[in-house]
């Protein structure tokens, strides 16, 4: 089953931890991170959680546990290596509505505590749905060599000028063209070089000229191939991130459109590749990105692969992303 992905705010909210010991130590040091009012009720502590008890960091609760505690809590983390006590907290916390995560036990658990990259104010969190905790740190590691540590000076700066940036750009297409310029802009190469005060001038730089941004409609024509999405070309991937709206042919499969952006509309493609082309122009000469996709080869097949052909004459650009099967020479080799 799925899982909701789900940031909470716990700053200042009660969280009962049951355990003492290392994996216990683990998990309060993350919830006190994040600002949780962390209660915690364990037989030993360990040494770490002794000096947190000991300089106020959190409050230790005494006695046998007393299932009232949880009526209090926001949230339920279990870390004992008694798997009766541990269900039996688990049942409580559901009978009571309490989310519970029982460490290294999926079953048990109505949430998961992810793998988490920091690059604060952005984070990044990876789960496995508990079936493959290592694989989901592995992941993490290697995602924490590639992501650049300005990431998080930037997202600040985003966060810092939010409401400017709403009131200049209101249109939420022409606002996703600026921030992919800034992004791809000065601006991050100045934070990685640690010349703060430059890339702020940069930023609101960039922000002033917000209404010297071209109109920005655009259209991208996808072959998805065959329906593997490891074997969408990156520009493809990039083009369907971006999109404002998605033209989706019915044999497109759900796999390739999982790597879509979540929020841009999908409309059904028309058969017909004219009354297609129309409806990309009519996107795309209202400032929109159109993406449309197509399964195998798509826009390098006839008919329809007069559309690219029929769109050149237009003010915006038109993008061809072939399929798959166009990463062939004559002799058959993958170029």
């Amino acid at each position: 089953m799925p899982l909701y992905p789900l940031f909470a705010d716990l700053a200042g909210r009660e969280v009962l931890v049951v355990g003492g010991g290392e994996v216990a130590q683990r998990k309060v040091e993350a919830l006190l991170h994040a600002g949780a009012r962390v209660r915690l009720h364990a037989l030993e502590l360990h040494p770490a959680l002794a000096a947190c008890e000991a300089e106020g960091r959190l409050e230790r609760l005494p006695g046998s546990f007393d299932p009232a505690w949880i009526d209090e809590a926001w949230l339920v983390v279990v870390a004992t290596d008694d798997a009766a006590l541990n269900a039996a907290i688990a049942a409580r916390a559901g009978t009571r509505r309490r989310l519970v995560n029982v460490v290294d036990d999926a079953g048990l658990s109505t949430f998961q505590v992810p793998a988490v990259i920091e690059r604060a104010p952005l984070q990044l969190a990876i789960s496995s749905g508990g079936a493959a905790p290592m694989l989901a740190r592995r992941l993490r590691e290697r995602l924490e060599t590639e992501l650049d540590p300005a990431l998080g000076a930037l997202a600040g700066l985003f966060a810092a000028h939010r409401a400017d940036i709403r009131a200049r750009l209101p249109d939420m297409a022409r606002r996703r063209r600026w921030f992919d310029a800034v992004i791809d802009g000065p601006v991050l190469a100045l934070l990685r070089e640690g010349r703060d005060d430059a890339a702020a001038q940069a930023f609101s730089a960039q922000l002033e000229r917000a209404d010297d941004l071209p109109g920005g409609g655009r259209a991208s024509l996808v072959g998805t191939g065959p329906g593997d999405p490891g074997q969408l070309s990156l520009a493809a991937l990039r083009a369907m991130n971006l999109a404002d709206v998605l033209l989706v042919d019915p044999a497109v499969s759900e796999a390739v459109l999982a790597l879509a952006r979540k929020d841009a509309p999908h409309e059904p493609a028309p058969a017909d590749p004219a009354a297609g082309a129309a409806r990309v122009r009519a996107h795309a000469g209202a400032g929109r990105h159109v993406v449309w996709l197509r399964p195998g080869d798509g826009f390098r097949e006839p008919p329809y692969a007069a559309v690219a052909a029929g769109l050149a004459d237009a003010s915006w650009p038109c993008e061809l992303h072939p399929g798959i099967a166009a990463a062939a020479d004559a002799t058959g080799a993958a170029l």
